[in-house]
């Protein structure tokens, strides 16, 4: 049977969705990312913000209507939506076969298998209970970098997020069992390896009764053929003296930090529940800055929460106009069912927070396209990611471009070049957030 995977949301679910491809192809389903040809779809989704849960509630009903229409012969719905909303999903989507949480994706094939018999199962258990998967995964990023998630749930309890009720607590995984999986995914050809979790900073206080996120990376370093190893979502009251350290000595690992910071207003981090202040804030950027002076650091913020003032919108503004974040995304907060946020008083009215979101952008996008036109005439090493043919023109990543959220490098190139491949490229233009180049030859210098 034709199996099409369509994994919504975050690369913490795409390592769940490459997992269960791994499953279901050693069980001998045939894997096919064509939509016309597939027999099987299992949609793998996210209710993180309003946004997330319409595309997950659109991906299903699209696939209902196949169903019916009798294009498709199963229907399994996992992921954050399923965990959350199995009740919602079986009585609303009688075109579901199986619904799966968030810790039963081991038995995937099990499942579609019943389901193939007409048994429709609900595989929904406690979050906090993770199952073994055995197997390898099947790589959806193109082979040359992969992600490793190095840790499931959270504890910070953020008022306007649901993570911890969907995926529990906070628990890492064991090192031995991640490196294992790292020296796994280098042998399969993978290059760059991209460290994530909820919280990656904290990794190992559950286990080891302290951070290690630090030993983790020194080991990661040491597997001979990774080239870069990249860290996202560093809370910034985590990082810590050991952290920095390795991040400025070790040379595998990119000079790029991923630090999610909401807001910059004291009274709206407080009411978000976020343990750090603005003072602190600056600090920490400060010191990042002088220990790696060539990190880029990225960062995110929510607009228009709960009660925040136009002084504290103001105060946000100029903290992004001063600190010159390289990288940066804003999202209008969303009003998620089950927060404490969604029950606080002084919602502001969508066109407040689009409104306050664009202002943030606009701002970044000066910033982005000042630091962008700063790097003209430097040499940066470069991956390739793909090729533009009607351009002529290759599309590659810098140590400061993350896959999925960052921008490119366009590279013009005398010679075939193959995704994966590792060049280095003088930069000769910038837009808002891309830059253009020229590939460096060892001849030429």
């Amino acid at each position: 049977m034709k199996l099409l995977m369509i994994s919504l949301g975050c690369d913490k679910n795409r390592v769940d969705s490459e997992e269960m491809l791994g499953l279901l192809a050693a069980r001998g389903y045939e894997l096919t990312d064509d939509e016309a040809e597939a027999e099987a779809c299992v949609i793998n989704t996210c209710c993180f913000i309003e946004d997330a849960l319409k595309e997950s509630i659109d991906e299903v009903i699209a696939a209902g209507k196949m169903k019916t229409e009798g294009k498709l012969k199963l229907l399994v719905v996992t992921g954050c939506m399923a965990q959350r909303y199995k009740e919602q999903i079986l009585s609303e989507m009688p075109e579901v076969d199986a619904v799966v949480g968030v810790t039963r994706r081991a038995g995937i094939a099990d499942i579609l298998d019943d389901a193939l018999r007409g048994k429709k199962t609900v595989a929904v258990a406690d979050a906090s209970r993770d199952e073994e998967i055995p197997g390898r995964r099947i790589l959806s990023t193109g082979g040359h970098y992969a992600f490793l998630k190095i840790a499931e749930g959270c504890d910070k309890h953020c008022t306007y997020c649901v993570i911890p009720k969907i995926r529990g607590r906070y628990r890492s995984f064991p090192m031995e069992k991640l490196l294992a999986e790292a020296q796994s995914l280098a042998e399969e050809g993978v290059t760059e390896l991209i460290v994530v979790a909820q919280e990656t900073t904290i990794y190992g206080k559950d286990l080891y009764g302290e951070k290690k996120l630090h030993v983790l990376l020194r080991e990661l370093a040491k597997i001979e053929a990774l080239h870069w190893i990249r860290v996202l979502y560093c809370y910034p009251e985590e990082i810590y003296p050991e952290l920095i350290d390795v991040l400025a000595s070790e040379k595998k690992i990119c000079h790029y930090l991923d630090l999610p910071i909401q807001s910059a207003s004291d009274r709206v981090l407080k009411r978000m529940n976020r343990r750090t202040t603005e003072a602190e804030l600056r600090k920490l950027v400060s010191l990042l800055r002088k220990r790696i002076p060539d990190i880029f650091l990225r960062t995110t913020l929510i607009s228009g929460f709960p009660g925040e003032t136009e002084e504290d919108f103001e105060k946000t503004l100029a903290f992004v106009r001063e600190m010159k974040f390289d990288r940066l995304g804003c999202f209008t907060y969303s009003k998620e069912e089950g927060t404490p946020a969604a029950k606080m008083p002084d919602q502001l009215r969508k066109n407040v927070k689009v409104k306050r979101r664009k202002a943030i952008m606009a701002e970044q996008q000066k910033i982005s396209l000042a630091r962008g036109k700063a790097r003209i005439g430097s040499v940066m090493e470069a991956v390739v990611e793909g090729y533009l043919p009607e351009e002529g023109i290759y599309t590659a990543r810098t140590y400061g471009d993350a896959p999925g959220v960052d921008g490119y490098v366009f590279v013009n190139s005398e010679r075939e070049l193959m995704s994966g491949d590792f060049i280095r490229v003088r930069i000769n233009g910038a837009s808002h957030y891309d830059l253009t180049g020229e590939e460096v030859y060892e001849s030429a210098e």
